[in-house]
């Protein structure tokens, strides 16, 4: 028998609207609704829409020991922010390698909520401790050039939270935990609302407007944005480093786990580089084929998509470190080369 596969709380909603459910990090989840991947992505780039992220792991560390835990665990410097702040860090393997890529919320002084990806939060938890409360309710992502403007007919005060901030506010007599965070490369926030009211704030949300999304616009939107996905850009054999993030790592910090694999590649350099290609044409470039320059093979592409908003193949691939952006290259999709040109981050 295969792993149980876990619903959101928001599973009957999301059939309702006729969602295309697929499974995703041992979930089922919506990759898209009738309108469509594209009116998705679109309406994100131009409106507002709501994602649900439920399957991102919750894990509570409190207590008097919970920021040196953090602190002694993660790459970045909890220090640089203080309780009502948010920050994007990283979990090492020990041999460098990122574990997870994690958002921290400093909800209060001794109180910090852990957001793990979806198949990480176990591994994740064995590490860093807490308690798991994946299961007691719903993540939304409202995110779009117009999605404080829409959401503040439904919470003004959940529409009020700053950029990279976290902090609770009152939705009809409901406690709703909202962080100015996202995948998308857009404004918006993100709202951990308890499991018996996400059907009503999903209800809400959707009667003021704001547009339905799923996974399938999640990852366009991501990929646009140049942001990594675990498993694909992060995870085994793959650092910080290669993936260009190094400004994820506090590297004057005592300690956090990893940190003397992460120090030796740091001195002896990288063996390989994430970039972005444009790609000729409307193909969309797929994960696993080969970057080649001069018919030698310089590279390997992570993530492939078409570009709703270039109208063009877009890719990140991992490349020989002297490949530097403008540089051509080609992109060899089921035996043809077809022309790309290492392209600047992000892309939107």
């Amino acid at each position: 028998m295969g792993a149980e596969v876990r619903l959101s709380v928001l599973d009957s909603d999301h059939r309702k609207l006729y969602a295309k459910m697929v499974p995703f990090g041992g979930w089922e989840m919506p990759l898209s609704y009738p309108s469509g991947t594209l009116a998705e992505h679109r309406a994100c780039r131009t409106t507002a829409v709501v994602f649900d992220v439920s399957h991102l792991g919750t894990l509570q560390v409190v207590g008097a020991d919970a920021f040196i835990r953090l602190q002694k665990t993660l790459t970045n410097d909890l220090s640089k922010i203080g309780p009502g702040q948010t920050q994007y860090t990283h979990l090492l393997e020990d041999d460098g390698s990122v574990m997870d890529d994690i958002i921290v919320w400093w909800v209060a002084e001794q109180s910090f909520e852990v957001i793990p990806n979806a198949s990480n939060t176990k591994r994740v938890s064995a590490v860093v401790g807490g308690i798991d409360v994946t299961a007691t309710r719903a993540l939304l992502a409202v995110q779009g050039p117009q999605a404080r403007q829409q959401l503040a007919s439904v919470c003004p005060g959940a529409a009020a939270v700053k950029r990279n901030c976290v902090t609770t506010v009152r939705w009809e007599e409901v406690e709703l935990m909202v962080a100015g965070t996202g995948y998308t490369g857009e404004d918006g926030v993100e709202i951990a609302v308890p499991q018996e009211a996400a059907s009503r704030l999903w209800d809400a949300l959707l009667a003021s407007g704001i547009v339905p999304a799923g996974l399938g616009a999640r990852d366009t939107l991501r990929l646009e944005a140049g942001f990594p996905l675990h498993g694909h850009e992060l995870g085994p054999a793959i650092t910080p480093l290669q993936a260009g993030l190094g400004w994820v790592v506090s590297w004057n910090k005592p300690t956090f786990k990893g940190r003397e694999a992460l120090f030796a590649e740091k001195d002896r350099g990288v063996a390989r580089r994430l970039r972005g290609l444009i790609v000729e044409g409307r193909r969309p470039p797929r994960q696993g084929q080969q970057v080649m320059r001069h018919k030698q093979v310089i590279g390997e592409v992570t993530s492939g998509n078409f570009s709703p908003t270039l109208e063009t193949g877009i890719a990140l691939a991992f490349m020989s470190p002297n490949v530097q952006v403008g540089d051509a290259v080609a992109l060899n999709m089921r035996g043809t080369e077809v022309p790309a040109q290492v392209a600047k981050l992000p892309f939107v």
